[in-house]
């Protein structure tokens, strides 16, 4: 039986478990290439270099939600949401809202006024979530679908929806 879950800063150490966490929590709507593809988005760098923003649910089964996030090293105002992952068995529990709720609060301890996040086009869910969390949509290059869409954003073909979530100073 699990125990309760326990917030945490991210560690290096933790790179394996969210990877493999990212390649199985995905497999149920990719497929193993795509859920391997989609974990190449986290390099163990973004722990070796972020883990002091980054955080960690668990219990005593292991990683059961995490998001990996920074403050941006070019200005002194900005955060950035770079990947957040729930177990598929937990989804819908609010652990998400609670990974970006400590998120946001360090990031204003900081000094960061406010928090940035990307996703595809495609991702319902995504968008939905980030609405709900209160992040407004950046205006785009087209709008397609109803959504401000840039096109390109990450290369060609590879467009994004941009979000940024004003942060009450503190």
């Amino acid at each position: 039986m699990s125990t309760a879950l326990e917030l945490r800063q991210a560690h290096v150490t933790d790179h394996r478990a969210i990877v493999e966490n990212v390649q199985q929590w995905w497999g149920d709507s990719r497929t193993p290439e795509q859920a391997r593809e989609l974990s190449l988005l986290l390099p163990k760098l973004f722990l070796q270099f972020f883990s002091g923003t980054s955080l960690v649910l668990e219990d005593d089964t292991g990683i059961r939600a995490f998001l990996v996030g920074f403050h941006s090293a070019d200005n002194d105002t900005d955060a950035y949401i770079h990947f957040v992952g729930v177990d598929p068995a937990l989804r819908g529990r609010g652990l998400a809202r609670t990974l970006y709720t400590a998120f946001f609060e360090h990031a204003a301890e900081s000094g960061r006024r406010e928090v940035r996040a990307i996703t595809s086009p495609a991702n319902s869910g995504s968008i939905a979530f980030h609405q709900a969390m209160g992040f407004t949509l950046e205006p785009g290059d087209k709008e397609l679908n109803g959504l401000p869409v840039h096109l390109d954003y990450d290369g060609p073909g590879q467009n994004r929806i941009c979000f940024h979530q004003k942060l009450l100073p503190r």
